[in-house]
């Protein structure tokens, strides 16, 4: 466990927070800043697409692409957004928020990319299902077997670590805090409920998502800009904090190092919108769509409403609700006697208490239960498609769904720090081989990407030649 946890730090400490905003920003500058100057085509695409009904699907082969969208958001949005955020404040300063939305803006063209390579190399599955996913990108695209199989292994310890007993564990937690219930009790009932929703496969986990994500995250929204609202006066302070512990020296920014804002902040915002991790991308090769770069602006939504929206509503509940003191919670973490209270999904949960009162508590328990629970339910989907790259061998799936549900059990009565440590280390794992493959496939998904908008904006639909 400590091997992991050094692991983590090592990996998040310098290399990878350069790996994660180099590729962002490489796809940043060969598309012209599309996030920024193409929001009015992506934004139509994906929200304007809701309201019309050429986005249920064509043929049957696959999701719609909003559950597609439900699915991934669903693995994404979890314990990342609430208590992940608070733990990125706590740990790093405000000024982790920041470097959030930094790795944000550029991780909307990483998450693009991942979309549009996802369905240009998918194939049906004997089932009759797309698959796709950075297992066949690196296998069909770079043509390296290897490197999908390497990917592939840390895809099913990061599904059985970040997706698994983070998401666990941060249930069990609220509901103990909420209503004082038992986390062996807890986790074992939901690993029973997981087994069976996953045992349905992909659709039924799809049409389920797509009923549970946009009620959530309306329930969590709602529930903390009424707090942002009531507490409006403390908001020019919070900003304030946010930026100069983001940029200012040590001496300045209250004792918070910078380097620190900016090791949580990416780190945070890459659980939380998998903007380079690769794995939402298997969902969203199952929709059925007729082109991949307009499957890429559901990448780019994806990462926005993820971080920028569900992300920037945490963050600023706890700093303008007065839970969270930069000098008190520094001092308490230098001399590691930080309370429980203080660390993931509790600091939330006495954010949104100092409007609601006891009701706070029960609104992040109810969202934190189902965004955690629905990235389970993305998580084994994922774990499940990377040990299918690995084995066909019954007996491993067997075994695999045995597994998952048994550390369900583990991660709702594990410790939150370790339980951390192992996301860092299995998350920045995973993220080596797939930084790699959509830099060395960054010319082709451009390619798509230009061609898709070109042909748009002449109001054509011909892309045969990129499909």
């Amino acid at each position: 466990m400590a091997f992991l946890q050094a692991l983590g730090d090592f990996l998040w400490g310098g290399p990878l927070l350069a790996a994660f905003l180099a590729v962002g920003l490489c796809y940043s500058l060969g598309s012209g800043f599309f996030q920024l100057f193409g929001l009015p085509v992506w934004w139509k695409t994906t929200v304007g697409s809701l309201f019309r009904r050429n986005g249920k699907g064509r043929g049957g082969r696959g999701l719609s692409q909003l559950q597609a969208l439900s699915t991934a958001l669903a693995a994404t949005i979890g314990t990342g957004s609430i208590a992940g955020v608070a733990t990125a404040i706590v740990y790093g300063g405000p000024g982790a928020v920041f470097w959030m939305w930094i790795s944000a803006l550029l991780g909307m063209m990483t998450g693009c990319a991942e979309k549009i390579l996802a369905v240009r190399h998918r194939v049906m599955g004997e089932d009759g299902q797309w698959r796709g996913g950075p297992m066949e990108y690196m296998s069909r695209g770079l043509r390296l077997p290897w490197l999908a199989k390497l990917f592939a292994l840390f895809c099913v310890a990061e599904t059985l670590a970040g997706g698994n007993l983070a998401q666990a564990n941060s249930i069990a937690a609220v509901l103990d805090t909420a209503a004082g219930a038992d986390r062996r009790v807890v986790g074992v009932v939901l690993a029973v409920v997981t087994a069976v929703v996953l045992a349905g496969g992909i659709r039924r986990i799809g049409r389920l998502c797509e009923l549970l994500v946009p009620a959530m995250a309306l329930l969590f929204v709602g529930g903390g800009l009424a707090v942002i609202a009531v507490n409006h006066q403390a908001l020019p302070r919070a900003m304030e904090q946010i930026f100069t512990y983001a940029l200012a020296p040590r001496a300045v920014a209250g004792g918070y190092a910078m380097g620190a804002a900016l090791r949580y902040g990416v780190a945070r915002g890459v659980f939380t919108n998998e903007a380079g991790l690769g794995m939402s991308a298997i969902a969203h090769a199952c929709a059925d769509v007729d082109h991949p770069a307009r499957q890429g602006m559901w990448g780019i939504f994806e990462v926005f409403f993820a971080t920028m929206v569900i992300c920037t509503v945490t963050a600023l509940v706890i700093l303008t609700s007065g839970v969270y003191d930069p000098v008190q919670a520094l001092a308490l973490l230098e001399a590691g006697a930080l309370p429980e209270e203080m660390l993931g999904a509790s600091l939330t949960a006495a954010g949104f208490s100092a409007l609601f009162g006891e009701a706070g508590e029960w609104i992040v328990a109810v969202c934190l239960t189902l965004f955690a629970f629905t990235s389970l339910l993305g998580a084994g989907y994922y774990g499940r498609r990377g040990l299918e790259t690995l084995t066909k061998a019954r007996w491993a799936l067997g075994l695999f769904h045995l597994v998952f549900p048994a550390c369900i059990i583990l991660g709702a009565v594990g410790e939150l720090a370790a339980v951390w440590g192992l996301v860092d280390a299995f998350n920045g794992l995973l993220a080596i081989p797939n930084l790699a493959a959509l830099l060395l496939l960054a010319p082709e998904a451009l390619h798509l990407l230009r061609g898709w908008a070109g042909a748009r904006e002449k109001k054509t639909e011909n892309w045969e030649e990129f499909t």
